[in-house]
C-alpha cells in the first residue's frame, strides 16, 4: 500500500452505504429540515436522528422506512415503547404511509410493521431488510443485556435507523451504544479511540483535547442532533416552544412527621427513602387540592406505587397505570389521555416518560422527585414540545427534607443545558456539511526547515521526510517511539500515536523502519526507548501488559536489521503507582488478591544492527576515560580498575544510576488539548548511547525529535544531528534547544580556552 493511501485509510469517517434518491421524490408533507434529514439517512444506510421532542421523529422515521421498503421490496420493522404503535400508525394515515401493528411474526405484512420493545423475541430479525428504533434511548435505559440482544439482533440487517431525542451529552455510553447499533463502532473502540481517564477511576471517561473536534465530526457523519430547525440553518417558523413554568411546592415537615428529632435534609439513599415515605400524606394531598380545583387535563408523575394508589383514590376520575397493569390497560390508558377521554392520568416517568405525544395537556405535577433530572426532562417534555399552543405550568411538590434532591435535579438540569448547548455547537456545522452534501476540512499539515552548524531539523511528516536523507549516511539513530494513543499529542492521521488499533499503529510505523534500514550505514545501530504497555480491560477487553518492545523488535526484525541488545533502566515503583492509580502495584490489591500483583514497568533502551561491516570503527583509545561525565563519584585511578569499572557501567544489563529528571524543559511545548505530558528521553540515556556507539562528528538521527533531546546532546557531544518533528510548537521548542545547545557548547569552549591561557600565565610567572 502506498503511504497517501494508508493514511486516507486512517481517518476515521463514517462513509455512506445507502439509497441515493433525489430529495424532491419524499413526502411532500415533510417540512424542509424534515426532508433533507431523511434524505441523509437513507444515502447513510445506517444513522441515528436525535431531535428534540416535537421536531417531528415520527413522520421523519416512517418515510425514511417507506423508502426503504420501496428500494428494496423488503419488510421494514419499528420497535417502538408501549402505547405508541397505535399513535405512530395514525401519524402514518395523516402522512399517506400504511403502518402495520404487529405482536409476532406471523403477524408481519408485506411493508412498514410496528411492535412494542417487549414483543421482540416474538419475532426474526433476519426477514427484515430495516429496522427502526423508536425511542431509541431505550438502548442505554434497559439492561445490558436487553441492549446487546437488540444490537446482536439486527447486526445483519442492512438498514438500521435510531431516533430519539438529544441525548443526554454527558452520557457517552449512550452514543457509543447508538454507534454499535449502526455498526459504525463499538461502545469499547469509541471509548479507546477519543476517550481518556482520569487516575484509577476507570468509570469517568472525558474527551480528549485533541479528540473534541474530531469525535463530534465523526458522531455527525451517523448521526443528525437537532434541537431546532436553526441549528441546521432553516427557519424555525412553527417550531417555537412556549413559555414553561416550573413551579417547586416545598411542604413544611413536623417533628412528628419525620424519622429525625427535627426536620434535616436527608443525605444518605437510605434517609432519602424515609424521608419520602414521610412526607408521602402531605405530598398527596397538596397535590390532590391543586388538580381537583382545576377542569383541565393534568398529567400527574410519581414513582411509588404507595404514592400512585393514593393520588387515584384521591383525584375523582383518575386513571392510575402502574407497571403490574396490563399491556392492553396501559396502551388505552395513554391513549385515552392522548384524545381527551381522561382528565388525569397518574402513572411513573418509568412508564410513559418516553414516546408518547400528549401536546393537548399544560398542566402536570411531580408528587415527590427522584434524583434522575433525565426522567423528570423527558416526562415534561411529554407535554411541553413543539405544537403546544399554550404556556406549560409543571409543579413539584416534595418535603422539606427531601430539599438536596430537589438541589441535585437542578445543578444537572444546568449542567445538562450547558452540555447540550455546548453539543450541538460542536456539531452543527458538522451536520451542516453531512446535510448539505459540502466536503469536510482537512487537518492542516505544515512543512518546514530550521539549520544550525551542527544540526538540521524538519517539520513534518518522518515518513515522507525521512526519504530525503541519503542511503547508508546515518551513524547512529535514537529515538522513542509513539504509540497507539489515540489524540493525545494531536489530531493529525500522520501522527503514528493517532492509531484506532496496535495493528495500524504497527502498519504506520513499518513504513518508517524501512527507510530507516536504508538511511543507516552498515554495521551500525539503531536504538529506540520504549516500556511494556498496560492492557486495559474497557480498551483491549483484558487486564495485563502487551509487549511492545518485543513487537518493535520483529518489525526491525522483519526489515533486515539484527536485534542486538536490551538494556534495562530502572525505575522507581512508587513513582509509577502514585502516578497511574495501576490496580497490580496497589497495596490493596496485596491484601485483597496477590494473584493480581505485578512489579512496575522499566524503561528499556532496545538497540538493532544493520547487517553488514563498521567502515567507520568507533575506537576509544584514551581507555574508556570518555565513558566518565563531570559529575562522576571517584573512580580508582589504575588504569585496568579504571577500564574494568567503566566496562561494568556500559556493560551492565540494567542501568540503575539513570537519573529520570534529568531532562529538557518541556512545558513550553506542551498545548493545551495534549492529554499527556511530553516526556523527553533522559539525558543521561542519550549522552551514555552517544558514547558507547558514535564518533564525534558522526551524524546522528532522531525521527521522533520531540523537543530536541537527542538533538541536545549530540551538538554538545560533537556530533551532527538530523532530526524530524511532526508537531510545529515541539518543533520551535526543539529549534530553541538546539539553538541553546551550540551556544553551551560555545561558552564551553570559551572557558576551557580562558582557563588554558590562565595557567600558561601562571606557569610564565613562576618561572
Amino acid at each position: 500500500m502506498e503511504y497517501t493511501q494508508f493514511l486516507k485509510q486512517k481517518q476515521i469517517i463514517n462513509t455512506s452505504k445507502g439509497i441515493d434518491i433525489d430529495r424532491n421524490l419524499l413526502n411532500p408533507m415533510l417540512f424542509e429540515f424534515q426532508r433533507d434529514i431523511v434524505w441523509w439517512a437513507l444515502k447513510k444506510g445506517k444513522a441515528c436522528i436525535f431531535a428534540d421532542c416535537g421536531l417531528g421523529k415520527t413522520p421523519m422515521q416512517l418515510e425514511w422506512a417507506n423508502q426503504v421498503h420501496k428500494h428494496t421490496s423488503g419488510d421494514v420493522l419499528i420497535l417502538a415503547p408501549l402505547a405508541v404503535s397505535m399513535q405512530t400508525k395514525r401519524e402514518g394515515d395523516k402522512f399517506g404511509i400504511k403502518v402495520n401493528i404487529c405482536n409476532s411474526q406471523d403477524d408481519v405484512k408485506p411493508g412498514i410493521n410496528i411492535t412494542n420493545y417487549e414483543k421482540l423475541k416474538h419475532f426474526n430479525p433476519d426477514a427484515f431488510a430495516g429496522i427502526v428504533l423508536d425511542e431509541s434511548s431505550i438502548l442505554k435505559s434497559f439492561t445490558g443485556k436487553i441492549r446487546t440482544q437488540i444490537i446482536e439482533a439486527f447486526k445483519k440487517t442492512p438498514y438500521r435507523l435510531a431516533c430519539t431525542a438529544t441525548p443526554a451529552p454527558n452520557d457517552y455510553m449512550e452514543l457509543g451504544n447508538h454507534a454499535e447499533f449502526c455498526g459504525v463502532m463499538t461502545r469499547a473502540e469509541m471509548l479507546a479511540t477519543f476517550f481518556i481517564h482520569d487516575g484509577g477511576d476507570t468509570s469517568k471517561w472525558r474527551l480528549k483535547g485533541h479528540a473534541e473536534d474530531k469525535f463530534w465530526e465523526w458522531v455527525a457523519s451517523w448521526a443528525v442532533v437537532v434541537r431546532k430547525p436553526s441549528d441546521l440553518g432553516y427557519e424555525d417558523g412553527k417550531f417555537i416552544l412556549p413559555q414553561c413554568n416550573i413551579h417547586t411546592d416545598v411542604i413544611e415537615m413536623d417533628n412528628e412527621d419525620c424519622f429525625t428529632l427535627i426536620p434535616l435534609p436527608a443525605k444518605t439513599l437510605q434517609e432519602r427513602r424515609q424521608a419520602r415515605k414521610d412526607s408521602m400524606k402531605k405530598r398527596v394531598a397538596e397535590v390532590a387540592e391543586m388538580v381537583n380545583q382545576s377542569k383541565e387535563q393534568w398529567l400527574v408523575w410519581c414513582d411509588y406505587n404507595d404514592e400512585s394508589e393514593a393520588l387515584a383514590k384521591a383525584i375523582p376520575g383518575a386513571v392510575e397505570v402502574k407497571g403490574s397493569d396490563t399491556a392492553e390497560h396501559k396502551e388505552n390508558a395513554m391513549l385515552g389521555f392522548a384524545e381527551g377521554t381522561i382528565r388525569v392520568l397518574v402513572t411513573k416517568p418509568s412508564i410513559a416518560g418516553f414516546g408518547m405525544n400528549w401536546q393537548n395537556c399544560s398542566n402536570m405535577a411531580f408528587c415527590g422527585l427522584s434524583d434522575s433530572y433525565e426522567q423528570f426532562y423527558q416526562a415534561v417534555r411529554r407535554c411541553w414540545r413543539f405544537g403546544q399552543e399554550k404556556e406549560v405550568d409543571v409543579h413539584v411538590v416534595i418535603g422539606e427534607t427531601e430539599i438536596l434532591v430537589l438541589e441535585n435535579v437542578k445543578r444537572k438540569e444546568m449542567e445538562a443545558l450547558k452540555m447540550a448547548e455546548g453539543m450541538v455547537e460542536h456539531m452543527k456545522d458538522f451536520t451542516k456539511k453531512e446535510i448539505h452534501s459540502t466536503e469536510r476540512e482537512v487537518a492542516e499539515y505544515k512543512e518546514d526547515v530550521a539549520k544550525g552548524e551542527m544540526w538540521t531539523l524538519y517539520l513534518g511528516d518522518c515518513v515522507e521526510k525521512i526519504k530525503e536523507i541519503k542511503d547508508d549516511s546515518i551513524h547512529y539513530t535514537i529515538f522513542s517511539p509513539p504509540f497507539a494513543s489515540l489524540y493525545t499529542y494531536s489530531n493529525s492521521e500522520r501522527d503514528m500515536g493517532n492509531c484506532r488499533t496496535d495493528e495500524e499503529f504497527m502498519t504506520h510505523f513499518s513504513f518508517l523502519v524501512s527507510e530507516l534500514y536504508r538511511v543507516t550505514m552498515p554495521g551500525r545501530l539503531v536504538s529506540f526507548h520504549c516500556m511494556d504497555i498496560p492492557a486495559m480491560k474497557e480498551r483491549d477487553g483484558y487486564i495485563g501488559l502487551k509487549d511492545f518492545p518485543g513487537d518493535l523488535i520483529r518489525m526491525f526484525q522483519s526489515a533486515g536489521f539484527i536485534y542486538h541488545s536490551k538494556v534495562v533502566i530502572w525505575k522507581d515503583p512508587l513513582i509509577e503507582a502514585t502516578r497511574t492509580k495501576a490496580l497490580g502495584l496497589m497495596h490493596k490489591q496485596l491484601v485483597k488478591d496477590s494473584s493480581i500483583c505485578r512489579q512496575g514497568l522499566p524503561d528499556y533502551l532496545i538497540t538493532m544492527r544493520k547487517p553488514g561491516d563498521n567502515p567507520e570503527p568507533i575506537a576509544h583509545p584514551d581507555g574508556l576515560t570518555s565513558f566518565v561525565g563531570e559529575n562522576e563519584p571517584d573512580i580508582p585511578k589504575d588504569k585496568i580498575e579504571y577500564s574494568h569499572h567503566v566496562w561494568r557501567r556500559y556493560a551492565s544489563p540494567v542501568w540503575m544510576d539513570i537519573n529520570q529528571t534529568n531532562t529538557l524543559q518541556k512545558e513550553s511545548a506542551r498545548e493545551n488539548k495534549d492529554e499527556r505530558h511530553i516526556c523527553p528521553l533522559q539525558l543521561d540515556v542519550i549522552e551514555r548511547a552517544l558514547t558507547l556507539w558514535s564518533n564525534p562528528g558522526d551524524i546522528i538521527l532522531s525521527p521522533f525529535a520531540g523537543i530536541g533531546s537527542e538533538g541536545y546532546v549530540a551538538v554538545k557531544m560533537d556530533r551532527r544531528f538530523i532530526g524530524i518533528e511532526l508537531k510545529e510548537s515541539y518543533w520551535k521548542c526543539s529549534v530553541n534547544n538546539l539553538k541553546m545547545a551550540e551556544l553551551e557548547k560555545k561558552q564551553g569552549t570559551l572557558f576551557e580556552f580562558l582557563e588554558e591561557g590562565l595557567s600558561m600565565y601562571k606557569k610564565e610567572v613562576t618561572l
